[in-house]
């Protein structure tokens, strides 16, 4: 009998056991769905109720065996503050990450979100800029840096241009921030211009890619949408 009490409970606890337990990524999502999970799992984090999921043993032997099935590909920052698994409270094999500073979509970026996007088949694509971003801060103040972050930092430079030219009277501060904002369209933008995978998986609305900025004092994602000239740029 007490055997029988004690399988029951067991059962009852895996049944209604937080994230953490769960053994799966949920392939086959959808990009909203995936976005959902993303919301949530950032809400979690900002309220400071995160459950960690898929970090034991049993994940990483799981994903050891029967590979990666991540929801998500993100292009974010290479910023300490901005670690992805974290702020969106995801785990092993939930999330690939493509990492640069000032979240550019240059050749390297490009090619591991095709791999991403195209083999293993995440439906959802975020390109997540951040506050206080210092390789945006660094064009708009025009800051000696040296040849190599100068190439790095060519496509941020073009959407700083833009910026000024549309806030001409702006002080510096809001430059910056408009220039985050605008910086993370521009990834966008890029990828459009420079994949033709990736723009045919969009186009066919087999990914969906967005935009999104987190608030690295807050911990707050504010998810943007696609790119405001999406259909323009898909060729639609």
């Amino acid at each position: 009998m007490k055997r029988f009490f004690a399988a029951t409970a067991m059962a009852a606890f895996l049944l209604t056991a937080p994230a953490a337990m769960a053994s799966s990524s949920s392939p086959g999502l959808t990009a909203d769905q995936a976005l959902t999970k993303l919301t949530e799992g950032n809400t979690r984090f900002v309220a400071g109720a995160s459950v960690q999921p898929h970090q034991d043993a049993a994940r990483r032997h799981e994903t050891a065996t029967g590979g990666q099935h991540p929801f998500v590909t993100v292009l974010t920052c290479s910023d300490s503050r901005v670690p992805p698994e974290v702020v969106f409270d995801q785990g092993l094999g939930d999330v690939f990450t493509v990492r640069v500073a000032g979240n550019v979509a240059a050749t390297d970026e490009i090619g591991s979100i095709e791999y991403g996007a195209d083999h293993l088949h995440t439906p959802l694509v975020v390109v997540l800029g951040h506050t206080k971003c210092g390789a945006v801060t660094a064009v708009v103040k025009g800051e000696e840096v040296t040849p190599n972050i100068e190439k790095l930092v060519a496509p941020i430079v073009r959407a700083v241009k833009g910026v000024r030219q549309r806030f001409a009277a702006a002080d510096t501060e809001e430059l910056i921030n408009k220039a985050i904002e605008a910086n993370v369209w521009q990834a966008i933008a890029d990828m459009y211009a420079k994949s033709p995978a990736l723009k045919k998986l969009a186009a066919t609305g087999k990914i969906k890619i967005v935009g999104a900025l987190y608030d690295v004092d807050s911990g707050k994602v504010r998810f943007m949408g696609e790119h405001p000239n999406n259909a323009l740029l898909l060729g639609k």
